[in-house]
């Protein structure tokens, strides 16, 4: 495999586990160890109709996060209006995901930046066609993976699955957040533990349950040191 190229792939256990708040807290936390980052969102399903286009809140949020401005286009290539899977999203609208548009893209935010994090939908092997899946983005784009975990009954084999599938697509992964999205998920310290003696990464960090979108909490426990 060719050299990695500047980003983190952020991947999660399933959909609706926290990947935008872990990847803008990521870009903060980063930010604050004085990095130039860049966020992308290469495919959105779940986005709305604007005067300037479609636009997908999670691209949006991650914008907010940027050092340098980038325009919408690059940061989301492929926006879909139903909140439905990508690849049925995507042959509704009659377009094909083109993963070399995806990476032509990346390669103009990874020139002014230090470290580029592209959020995925969905979880590892999400299809976005008949024929890739949200794996083969993140080979296209050649980038270290981080697993966001979300803490809640199942967790455990969702992501030790979700672990050795990413182990055995020869990406490396750079690390795992486990993040309370469940408040009331009993036993969850011993869940982390489980996690932490069997996924093969350290752990980044674990993020609180929160009521309320809280960006700064979530990236004070994050250690991101090591990226």
């Amino acid at each position: 495999m060719s050299a990695l190229r500047r980003g983190i792939f952020v991947t999660g256990t399933d959909t609706g586990v926290g990947k935008t708040l872990v990847s803008t807290a990521l870009m903060r936390a980063l930010k604050s160890r004085g990095m130039k980052v860049a966020g992308m969102k290469p495919v959105a399903s779940g986005s709305e109709p604007t005067p300037e286009g479609l636009r997908n809140e999670d691209a949006l949020a991650l914008m907010r996060e940027q050092s340098v401005p980038f325009p919408y286009e690059l940061v989301n290539p492929f926006a879909f209006a139903p909140a439905i899977a990508p690849h049925i999203a995507a042959a509704h609208a009659g377009v094909t995901i083109d993963l070399q548009r995806i990476v032509a893209a990346f390669e103009v935010l990874q020139a002014r930046s230090d470290k580029v994090i592209v959020e995925g939908a969905g979880g590892w092997h999400a299809p976005i066609s008949d024929t890739a899946l949200m794996q083969d983005l993140a080979l296209a784009l050649n980038i270290p993976v981080l697993l966001v975990v979300g803490l809640r009954l199942g967790c455990l084999n969702h992501a030790l699955l979700s672990a050795r599938a990413i182990e055995s697509s020869g990406l490396p992964m750079c690390g795992w957040v486990a993040n309370r999205i469940d408040s009331a998920f009993p036993y969850w310290e011993e869940n982390v533990e489980s996690l932490k003696r069997r996924l093969p990464a350290p752990l980044l960090g674990i993020v609180e349950h929160q009521a309320t979108l809280n960006v700064d909490a979530a990236a004070r426990a994050l250690d991101v040191a090591a990226l």
